[in-house]
């Protein structure tokens, strides 16, 4: 079982001169989701609550296979109004609430027999949320391989310092993590993307990737540093490109037998060669996202051949 924590909220999304649209999101859902439809038991733990916004979000998460042990609270669901621009990029006005009461006396319940952990985005910086999420994270990691993906938001966590403090928490934590090169230039914008990915590699994780939007990913491991190009595709907008890219980088691993705290060793001895084919599957998968509107992960037949 691969277990996600953290956000779910509604996109409620405005393209100029077309009709407003509600899609599901949040950057943990989209990767719960993305993670099931290339075939993993997943279950999203995260919350929403009991009004036609938080039956949108369970709805498609049990539509897509993904188990939901955490059940709708009284509270109102978290809903982020997008605003796309010409080229796809969107930006987003939050109305958020993020806390998990009880969290920690239920993960042994929660996380029994569960190969990995992922987490990131809002639930690991805005509190009283965050510091579960991070307490869960601790938790699990005797057991399961840890993913993580900052997916900073400055127009919510405004404070810079305490975004890079909890985003080096997590890091230390994590096996897996994925930024893109506008999350690494807002927390370190006195180094090159290459030298802060390679300081969070030295914090602990077997891998570290940077996307870099069209440019394609960069990622470094303990053997060595490699890049693959973009993918070449019509792009509808980039809403969730990066979460299916995060899916398809977790995915990667259990196909490999990586998961699981037993293989830790095995994922941080990755060469640089696995991690170019595993760069090379992320990238079509993402692809895939960002030539249909939403963030709209792709099955595994859908990535094309040959990644």
């Amino acid at each position: 079982m691969l277990t996600v924590i953290g956000e779910a909220l509604v996109d409620v999304v405005q393209r100029a001169g077309e009709p407003q649209r509600a899609h599901v999101g949040g950057s943990p859902l989209n990767v719960a989701v993305g993670l099931a439809r290339l075939g993993h038991p997943t279950q999203f733990i995260g919350r929403y609550g009991q009004d036609p916004y938080g039956d949108l979000i369970e709805g498609h998460l049990r539509s897509n296979a993904v188990l939901t042990p955490w059940p709708a609270d009284t509270g109102r669901t978290s809903v982020a109004a997008a605003r796309l621009r010409p080229d796809g990029s969107a930006d987003y006005d939050f109305d958020l609430h993020w806390e998990l009461p009880g969290l920690l006396g239920a993960l042994p319940r929660l996380l029994a027999g569960t190969t990995l952990v992922h987490t990131g985005s809002i639930a690991t910086m805005l509190d009283p949320g965050a510091r579960q999420v991070l307490a869960a994270v601790e938790h699990a990691r005797p057991a399961a391989t840890i993913g993580f993906d900052p997916n900073c938001r400055p127009s919510i966590i405004t404070d810079v310092d305490h975004a890079r403090e909890r985003a080096e928490r997590f890091a230390a934590l994590a096996d897996v993590v994925k930024a893109s090169d506008e999350d690494l230039a807002w927390l370190y914008p006195d180094r090159t993307l290459e030298e802060a990915a390679a300081a969070w590699l030295d914090l602990g994780p077997g891998i570290v990737v940077v996307t870099r939007g069209a440019d394609g990913p960069w990622a470094v491991c303990r053997a060595g540093s490699t890049a693959v190009p973009g993918a070449r595709v019509d792009v509808v907008d980039t809403v969730g490109a990066g979460d299916s890219f995060m899916a398809a980088l977790l995915s990667s691993v259990v196909d490999r037998g990586w998961d699981g705290s037993a293989q830790r060793d095995r994922l941080a001895a990755v060469t640089v060669e696995e991690l170019g084919e595993i760069l090379r599957f992320c990238t079509a998968a993402a692809g895939v996202t960002v030539s249909r509107a939403g963030a709209n992960p792709p099955t595994r037949h859908e990535v094309p051949r040959g990644h």
